[in-house]
């Protein structure tokens, strides 16, 4: 694989038939990706067109109000019995109809960011700065299994990471820690500082609701300093009282902010009082700026730099990625301040990234925008992406877990995954029509076609049958 296969499949998302020619000068490759740093765009027409979180939030104040109502129009002998029972009143049929109605209003949120992400991926001319964007989209992992999350998953990913992707890390930190998606998927926006004054309220201490560890957990095992290196289960506790406060007005406690606001808002109500001490280092009481403080310190202290680094070495230099290259972009993120394209910069400069083998198995996500890219192609409505991604096994935004997707082969190399693709890959060709795929191949995987996939594709017994084995080729399935 030469340099400039490596820049567009490696580096990029996968060469459109029309990429720029890149072959001329022996740094054109790495020139090509170091110009994307400035040229990247946050916000293009696909994701400039998507519903922002203050609508989605009003959708889903709704869905919860509809839920509150059927709850109410219950008999109270009723209320614990799950589904709809014979002593529902009359009006029931039409809340529970409001209620179904409310909750498709959250699905097309859902659908239509995931359609805004795939064209966004299929048509940029910036495919490694997109590529860094589902890099840190999926570090800072949230999953829509979870209905508040759902809807807020694009939203998430188009506000509080795009607009960070060239900049510093301690600013993504603290504005994915802040999205509503993040608040609610961890449960931080019904956390509760036992000694608030709400957290005082007798009801409140009669329902035994108080302070919610998840985020702050999450943050730093897998945010920021990354698994065993130091903190304990007091610093969790300790940036759990921090971050009280942080919530989503409208849909977490019922304080005397019950307002509607369109995304975070610090309550002080909700805020444990005190100074707090994180990794032997304390804080004073100075409301939402204490976890904010706790975030920036997090944000650059060596153990971070060592997790960033080795994800990013590993996203794009193999499963297993040589320590001379961590330790250089764990260099480059220190010297920096955090500093994402300074890190990004020594990331095209180590020569452990453009080793002529192919390092890394395409996800699915991955080889979908690579196939979509290959054949110039759109999917035909927004319902196709999240089928593709659906059959694929790879559902977008859904890891199931904060740890975000896998990142290492043995995840998506099984055998069951690979015919998946064969079956979406036949279906792909066949939408495409008349594509000769040797011309195809020589275009999208430049100086990089084996002799095997060459045989192969002039073997094949028609047009379509050869376009379907580009597809899941050797070449398309790795980067």
């Amino acid at each position: 694989m030469n340099e400039r296969s490596i820049a567009l499949n490696r580096f990029g998302l996968g060469a459109r038939p029309d990429e720029p020619d890149l072959a001329s000068g022996s740094d054109a490759p790495r020139t090509w990706l170091l110009a994307q740093l400035d040229n990247y765009d946050p916000e293009p027409a696909p994701i400039r067109n998507a519903a922002r979180t203050p609508a989605i939030l009003s959708d889903l104040a709704d869905y919860q109000a509809q839920g509150r109502a059927i709850k109410n129009s219950q008999p109270a002998g009723d209320r614990a019995v799950s589904g709809v029972t014979a002593t529902m009143p009359d009006d029931f049929g039409p809340a529970l109809e409001l209620r179904r109605q409310a909750r498709g209003s959250l699905r097309k949120h859902y659908v239509r960011a995931v359609n805004a992400r795939v064209d966004a991926a299929v048509s940029t001319p910036t495919p490694f700065a997109e590529r860094l964007v589902h890099f840190w989209s999926n570090h800072f992992a949230v999953s829509v299994e979870k209905i508040s999350v759902s809807p807020l998953a694009g939203a998430f990913e188009f506000e509080a990471v795009r607009p960070h992707v060239m900049g510093k890390f301690s600013n993504m930190l603290k504005a994915v820690e802040r999205h509503p998606a993040m608040l609610l998927y961890l449960d931080q926006a019904s956390s509760i500082g036992p000694g608030s004054a709400f957290g005082q309220r007798p009801r409140v201490i009669a329902r035994n609701r108080g302070l919610n560890e998840n985020l702050a957990r999450e943050i730093l095992e897998l945010h920021t300093l990354g698994v065993r290196t130091g903190y304990g289960q007091n610093d969790v506790v300790e940036l759990a009282r921090a971050l009280t406060g942080w919530t989503v007005p409208g849909i977490g406690p019922r304080t005397s902010a019950v307002g509607m606001t369109g995304g975070f808002e610090f309550v002080p109500e909700l805020h444990e009082p005190g100074a707090r001490t994180v990794m032997r280092k304390t804080y004073p009481e100075e409301g939402q700026a204490q976890a904010e403080a706790v975030l920036e310190d997090l944000a650059q202290h060596p153990a971070t730099a060592r997790h960033i680094a080795t994800k990013l070495a590993r996203h794009f230099a193999g499963d297993t990625p040589a320590p001379a290259m961590v330790a250089r972009l764990e260099h480059a993120f220190l010297r920096s301040g955090g500093d994402l394209p300074a890190v990004y910069r020594a990331l095209i400069s180590s020569r452990e990234a453009w080793v002529a083998a192919p390092v890394k198995f395409r996800s699915p996500w991955e080889w979908s925008v690579a196939v979509l890219r290959a054949l110039g192609s759109h999917l035909a409505d927004a319902g196709s992406a999240v089928g593709l991604q659906e059959q694929l096994g790879q559902r977008v935004w859904r890891p199931g877990q904060p740890s975000g997707f896998d990142d290492m082969a043995a995840t998506w190399a099984g055998s069951d995954a690979l015919m998946r693709r064969v079956e979406a890959a036949e279906r792909l060709a066949q939408r495409s029509g008349a594509v000769y795929a040797v011309s195809l191949a020589e275009k999208i995987f430049p100086g990089a076609v084996s002799v095997a996939t060459l045989e192969a594709l002039k073997r094949a017994e028609s047009g379509g049958q050869a376009l379907a084995l580009l597809l899941v080729s050797p070449e398309m399935m790795r980067r």
